[in-house]
């Protein structure tokens, strides 16, 4: 993990994620915290765990955390300064069997697969950021990359075969594409911001713990 924000740019491009950048101090996480908390007991879990695209076009407090200086300042520091925002949403992995809308047997999970795949985005540099809302960790399924892999262009996607994938098109790069011996736990302490490249393979397991796991993706 680089130091200085002057080493963030070389090290995204070696391994193409960006792990454990600090962004919130504990009052300005305790205000996304509680807005988001809100939010959710108004719309339900079911709908928070996906659905909540462009949240920064609806709520102020999404806004002020999609500007934070911090983000800006890293996204610049690995893109130019030239960067413009092409979504945001909050994502939260509930604990297994705490959201009705998958069945009794199912374990929600992310399969592999790269960003760009359904971004709809043609060429030129893309980041993701992971801002986390609450810790994450292996327990309660955080994100694994598999580094480097942004090198080797666009992947194959087909269907995911096992029940439960929470990518909304089921899209999912077959295991015998994906060495999974290389994969990299990123877990995050809340506050904390994670980025990744858009041609980076990457996944999570269910949320096997009793702690939802929330962040706030642009």
């Amino acid at each position: 993990m680089p130091e200085t924000q002057t080493d963030y740019g070389a090290f995204f491009d070696e391994h193409g994620y960006l792990p454990g950048v600090a962004v919130l101090g504990t009052e300005e996480l305790a205000v996304l915290r509680r807005n988001f908390d809100e939010l959710e007991s108004k719309i339900g879990k079911e709908n928070a765990q996906y659905s909540l695209h462009n949240a920064h076009m609806q709520h102020e407090f999404a806004m002020q955390a999609a500007a934070h200086p911090t983000v800006v300042a890293v996204l610049r520091a690995i893109l130019g300064p030239n960067v413009f925002l092409l979504d945001s949403r909050f994502i939260c992995k509930y604990p297994v069997g705490q959201v009705s809308g998958a069945g009794p047997d199912v374990e929600p999970y992310v399969a592999w697969h790269q960003d760009v795949r359904y971004w709809g985005v043609d060429g030129g540099p893309v980041v993701s950021v992971w801002l986390a809302i609450d810790d994450a960790d292996a327990e309660n399924g955080a994100v694994y990359f598999i580094p480097g892999s942004h090198k080797n262009g666009l992947q194959q996607h087909g269907s995911a075969q096992k029940a439960g994938n929470m990518l909304t098109s089921n899209q999912e790069i077959p295991s015998e594409l994906v060495d999974e011996s290389k994969k990299v736990l990123c877990p995050l302490k809340a506050g904390q911001m994670s980025l990744h490249h858009g041609l980076t393979v990457h996944a999570s397991e269910p949320n096997r713990s009793s702690r939802r796991r929330c962040g706030f993706v642009l």
